[in-house]
């Protein structure tokens, strides 16, 4: 595919000999905006980890930007979960966007370009009112707009978010998946989430995750989707919220 700027090919990947991802093949296209659903545990945290060149397939070859994943890092901007992070820490909104500006090799002397950078990306997320407050004092929604604001002093070209609304309520959610539906119309986004009857209405593809990996170019999920990532174990199963021909509607399978 040639506009694609992400090429997993033959990847497969085991902690510890126990199997986590087998066989992946997956072509990200630049200007894509993909959701990445499947069960905790499936591997799509591992995903992220390999494009990010924080680890190393077992098989297989992954290209970012044409360079390999390590080395092309710094095009990719990172926002993983906020659970765990210390909100005890005494570090202001716009430390924690400065560390963005660290690089490998250059010591960091916080210059007044950088405080700039900063404080535009914090505008773009409309927490510039708040640069000098503690993280841990901000609300879940707020703090990712903090974080995506210290992805954003990097100048990604892709963006990859690892459950970014967990913790945060629905309008906050609404708002958040629209913030990333037009920072798409600069950059690529793959984010990770649960929360598939809103990411539906934003998206433009989605990902399925379980060990294998299935991809389908429409921001439709379906039932033969859910069956696929979510297979029944013989226990009860709720109902599930999807999008399906454009109009969300609830699913209900069999209880066994």
């Amino acid at each position: 595919m040639k506009d694609a700027i992400v090429k997993i090919e033959d990847v497969t990947f085991a902690y510890n000999g126990q199997m986590v991802l087998e066989s992946v093949n997956m072509a990200i296209r630049s200007g894509d905006f993909i959701a990445m659903i499947g069960p905790n545990g499936g591997g799509k945290t591992t995903l992220l980890k390999l494009i990010l060149g924080l680890l190393k397939p077992n098989r297989g070859s992954i290209r970012v930007m044409g360079d390999s994943a390590e080395t092309a890092s710094r095009h990719i901007g990172y926002v993983p979960q906020d659970i765990h992070m210390n909100r005890h820490f005494p570090i202001s909104a716009l430390d924690v966007v400065m560390m963005g500006r660290l690089k490998p090799g250059r010591r960091f002397k916080n210059t007044g370009k950088d405080r700039r950078v900063v404080l535009e990306a914090l505008e773009r997320m409309e927490m510039a009112a708040y640069a000098d407050t503690r993280i841990g004092k901000l609300s879940g929604g707020q703090r990712q707009r903090v974080f995506i604001a210290r992805a954003l002093v990097t100048k990604p070209k892709l963006m990859l978010l690892d459950e970014p609304t967990a913790g945060i309520d629905s309008k906050g959610q609404a708002d958040f998946f629209q913030l990333l539906k037009e920072l798409n119309t600069e950059m690529t986004i793959l984010v990770v989430s649960h929360d598939l009857l809103m990411i539906s209405t934003y998206v433009k593809s989605v990902v399925c995750v379980n060990r294998h990996l299935h991809y389908h170019p429409q921001a439709e999920i379906t039932g033969e989707m859910l069956e696929t990532m979510y297979p029944s174990t013989g226990e009860t199963i709720c109902p599930v919220e999807l999008v399906a021909h454009g109009l969300p509607h609830r699913v209900l399978t069999d209880h066994k």
